[in-house]
């Protein structure tokens, strides 16, 4: 099976995070991409400089073409930018995909610090998102939001974890890239208790789209059937190559080499 994975996400024009670093990610992983756009961006390594919202009705009506016809083994949240188009997304999973899987990856902040979420929607993003959600991915500064805490260590962050549970996603993975130190350390909470992946960090300014890219690859090992632990593995694993291979475009925060796992020797 090669897992098809919906994709509900806005669209970054420098094809280095949202929509584009999805379909990348999940196509150089071997599953099948479909997409549901809530918003277009216009957007480089440098910053968003401007945003155009999706009407709400329109993000419903790409998800339900895609879902009777194309159907889907595990959907991808993304760029959700307000209460109105959290509360469709919601209501058009529980019409159309019941019991297909949701990895929710709760964009808040650009990578250049341009907000994503307006504040109004965290509460919708609480209340109706994160019960629906298989795995959440927070980074560090969205899951202090979330929680309304600092996460100033490990042990906080095991906390963080656990209480980001609490809110009713299955599974919550916490990511430690915004953290300080020598080795990145990612947290996963689930029902079987609390799990480290652990990877040395690596120095570079070309990480741009690395939580979408991170979480449509765990999305697509979940839909071609991986245990969760061995799906963010995977994934871990190719961000990594990912950011070590990055191309080195832009003079901001450079994008990854999303492709690398379909590069073959010359010859």
């Amino acid at each position: 099976m090669r897992g098809r994975v919906l994709i509900v996400a806005g669209s970054d024009s420098g094809g280095g995070a949202g929509i584009q670093a999805d379909i990348k990610a999940v196509t150089a992983l071997g599953g099948f991409a479909m997409t549901a756009i809530t918003a277009l961006t216009a957007q480089n390594t440098l910053g968003v400089h401007g945003v155009v919202a999706i009407e709400p009705t329109f993000i419903a009506l790409q998800m339900a073409v895609v879902l009777d016809d194309l159907g889907a083994d595990c959907v991808k949240t993304g760029m959700l930018h307000d209460a109105a188009v959290i509360s469709t997304v919601v209501d058009m999973l529980a019409a159309k995909a019941p019991s297909v899987p949701l990895v929710c990856d709760p964009v808040m902040i650009a990578k250049g610090g341009h907000p994503l979420l307006v504040e109004s929607a965290v509460a919708a993003l609480r209340q109706r998102l994160l019960p629906r959600a298989g795995l959440l991915t927070p980074n560090l500064p969205e899951a202090e939001v979330l929680l309304g805490r600092t996460i100033p260590d490990l042990p906080a962050m095991e906390r963080a974890a656990e209480a980001l549970r609490q809110l009713g996603p299955s599974a919550v993975l916490l990511k430690g890239g915004h953290g300080t130190g020598a080795e990145v350390v990612d947290v996963l909470a689930d029902g079987a208790g609390i799990h480290h992946f652990r990877s040395p960090r690596i120095d570079s300014r070309h990480t741009h789209g690395t939580g979408c890219t991170l979480a449509s690859a765990i999305a697509v090992g979940l839909a071609q059937g991986m245990p969760l632990i061995r799906a963010v593995a995977t994934a871990r694993d190719y961000v990594l190559e990912a950011i070590r291979r990055a191309p080195g475009f832009g003079a901001g925060h450079g994008p990854l080499d999303h492709g690398h796992t379909m590069c073959r020797p010359a010859g």
